[in-house]
């Protein structure tokens, strides 16, 4: 497996450097977004590969808890966001992806839907959903809906989000899993993470917090979804099938493959990481908006979303074995017309994806040098912090304007990166 610190380190001593690859020989579109799919399929598979290795380290926990197993498992999550995260400048501009996302990534999640909450617990205004706690009961009343639940199943949990129509009731995915294995972080905007006991997972008398036997089955059933998402999104990248997606998006015009490879960048860069991710929890300076607020891992997921959009850029991802995947790229695209202001644009789109890069990544430093975390960042009270995170939305604003600038370039106009209604 290979874990956070380790696959930092690897990224910073490889990802960072990047590769204008402009002194390779000319590439076409078509070459681009194929390798774009192939980009896709890598990240995909090796978000399974690590997702199953969550999984191993949750049987253990399942079969012998302890601080030990439990810190094992919780090691695994934040290995497996690694590669998640960077795939998801694929979701914003192809549907097979954008409409499977939720079922593994929604948050902000009302937690109290789950399981046990601490007294005075905030949630979602008006959700009936807040409080059901699935792990305390067989049947719950929602609304007009009276749901069996007695048996915790994949199935079950896949039905169960959005219940009562809020978006806030997130029954599965990694943060159901976080949250399951950290617990409530109650430290606000104050230093420290969920402190969930091993003992909740204990059988018999030695239980904690009651129904070990029923957030053990929980547990083990968001992990099984987990992968059988996964290995579905695989499928649909998978080179040799005529029947999936890959072969979809090869099979229309090469204009179009490009501006939904463009889209997905600038939406992920703008709307989504500067405004949803950054933005909102910054101006509210709120920790409960912060995307892996159960863990405190917000930082690594941020730059792992930066790390997909530069990936794209460069034509390059670093797999979780360390091995790289290169080929045909977007700057190639834009560097390689024999024009003074593409070779011009090129060098700008370049400059400005590595520094919006350190920008995200100083984020990571925050966290992992000074031990001040992404919750801590946007306190009301840390003018510093906030400015740390504002630099970061600053230059997501600016690479956008850099990817919007490679689109030009290669002929495609009016791009429009979605801006989640936020303004920058």
């Amino acid at each position: 497996m290979l874990y956070p610190k380790l696959a930092l380190a690897t990224a910073i001593g490889a990802l960072l450097a990047g590769c204008a690859q402009t002194n390779t020989p000319a590439v076409t579109q078509h070459q681009v977004v194929e390798h774009y799919a192939n980009i896709a399929h890598a990240v995909y598979s090796d978000s399974l590969t690590s997702a199953e290795q969550l999984d191993i380290a949750i049987k253990q926990l399942l079969a012998d808890p302890s601080e030990q197993t439990l810190a094992q498992a919780r090691t695994a999550w934040i290995a497996a966001r690694v590669p998640y995260q960077q795939s998801e400048t694929f979701r914003f501009s192809n549907p097979v992806v954008d409409d499977w996302e939720g079922q593994l990534n929604a948050w902000p999640l009302d937690e109290g839907l789950i399981d046990y909450v601490a007294q005075g617990y905030q949630h979602e205004l008006g959700n009936q959903g807040a409080t059901a706690n699935i792990i305390a009961n067989k049947v719950l009343q929602v609304g007009g809906e009276r749901l069996d639940v007695s048996h915790i199943t994949p199935e079950l949990l896949a039905g169960l989000n959005e219940v009562a129509g809020s978006e806030a009731n997130v029954a599965s995915g990694y943060h159901a899993i976080e949250f399951l294995l950290w617990g409530q972080d109650l430290n606000a905007t104050g230093p420290g993470a969920g402190e969930r006991p091993y003992s909740d997972y204990v059988l018999g008398a030695d239980c904690t917090n009651g129904n070990c036997d029923r957030r053990r089955d929980y547990l083990q059933a968001a992990s099984d979804l987990l992968i059988s998402d996964l290995g579905w999104m695989v499928n649909q990248w998978q080179a040799g099938n005529a029947e999936n997606y890959r072969a979809e998006l090869l099979a229309l015009p090469a204009e179009e493959g490009m501006r939904r490879m463009l889209f997905g960048m600038g939406s992920l860069s703008l709307g989504e990481l500067a405004g949803e991710r950054m933005k909102v929890a910054l101006i509210a300076n709120s920790a409960e908006d912060e995307h892996d607020c159960f863990s405190d891992n917000t930082h690594n997921s941020h730059y792992y979303n930066e790390k997909g959009i530069v990936n794209l850029m460069f034509g390059e991802y670093q797999r979780i074995d360390g091995s790289m995947l290169q080929g045909p790229s977007l700057l190639q695209l834009v560097a390689q017309q024999d024009t003074h202001a593409a070779k011009q644009a090129a060098k700008q789109i370049d400059a400005q994806m590595r520094t919006s890069e350190q920008a995200v990544y100083q984020l990571v430093q925050s966290a992992e040098v000074e031990n001040v975390h992404f919750d801590q960042l946007i306190a009301a009270d840390n003018p510093a912090g906030n400015q740390l995170v504002q630099d970061a939305i600053d230059a997501l604003v600016e690479q956008t304007r850099a990817i919007e600038l490679a689109a030009n370039s290669i002929g495609i106009n009016n791009l429009s990166p979605d801006t989640a209604d936020h303004e920058f």
